[in-house]
């Protein structure tokens, strides 16, 4: 039986004339499956339907019209005409082809819709790992600040101690032994004042730590917290090492006297711990030059 043309198979299947020859053209005339190809893939195409500027001819898989072959070509062998039941039957193979075509790009969309979020899913572990990685550095960066500020502050009261320990060898040198110069006497501390009959003295409460603040000859003031135990000479120690250049720079000694009774401490009163001298919890101290020897 007589086959249709690309062509004419394209129109039985229902798609437009002119899309149809814009399809065998721009497919190089290749067959009606490229042509369909074409056809799927453009569908959505808003200039899909807007015809070629170019003569179609026999590149659309039909025979010229007489108007494009000129008068001469009107006389010639006429091309078989199909039955209808041929008609039909080629037609029902055309629209199975479309179907298929159909199935094979459901299939292959579908394909590349799963591939995409794989791919999505797979950023998403890429970007929360590197965001963990990202917090474990700020974590472990944030510790090792926080280890070297503990062995800063551990080397900073080794100091402490070692220029107490010095301050100390040097005192026993200076006094011991021999009569040289001595410290100011100490103002007479008052005693303890009775509690009132009939009252029960309260529990003396026991502190570990002493908050202590001296106020500077300039009207400055320091404060920092020292055990209760640690001797008043780490006090003068931590005056002596962090006061302003208007109070000698660091080179004299200080003389620490308390706000409240007034009372000046001697160089034996260094040896003695805050608790002892009832600076605990906390404690007020002046600056004063010290009394020369």
């Amino acid at each position: 039986m007589a086959e249709l043309t690309a062509l004419e198979s394209l129109i039985e299947m229902g798609f437009p004339r002119g899309r149809a020859e814009k399809a065998l053209a721009l497919t190089g005339n290749q067959g009606i499956e490229a042509a369909m190809d074409w056809l799927m893939e453009h569908e959505d195409d808003p200039d899909v339907d807007e015809p070629l500027a170019t003569p179609l001819g026999h590149i659309l898989g039909r025979e010229p019209t007489p108007t494009e072959q000129g008068p001469e070509s009107v006389v010639g062998e006429s091309k078989p005409v199909l039955t209808e039941e041929e008609r039909q039957e080629q037609t029902k193979r055309m629209l199975e082809l479309v179907a298929q075509k159909q199935r094979e790009r459901e299939e292959r969309e579908e394909r590349e819709a799963l591939e995409r979020e794989r791919q999505r899913r797979r950023q998403g572990q890429e970007l929360s790992a590197a965001r963990q990685r990202l917090q474990e550095d700020e974590m472990r960066r944030a510790a090792e600040e926080r280890r070297r500020e503990k062995a800063e502050e551990l080397a900073a009261r080794q100091r402490v101690r070692e220029k107490i320990e010095r301050d100390k060898a040097e005192r026993a040198k200076k006094y011991g032994g021999h009569g040289g110069s001595q410290p100011c006497p100490p103002t007479t501390e008052p005693g303890p004042v009775p509690s009132s009959p009939g009252k029960e003295p309260p529990t003396k409460r026991e502190y570990d730590q002493c908050r202590i603040q001296v106020r500077l000859p300039d009207g400055s003031s320091l404060t920092q917290t020292f055990r209760a135990r640690e001797q008043l000479a780490a006090v003068r120690l931590y005056v002596e090492l962090h006061r302003g250049e208007e109070l000698g720079g660091g080179q004299d000694p200080v003389q620490l006297l308390s706000g409240f009774p007034r009372r000046a401490f001697s160089e034996a009163d260094m040896e003695r711990p805050l608790q002892e001298l009832g600076l605990v919890p906390s404690a007020v101290l002046i600056v004063a030059k010290k009394c020369p020897g």
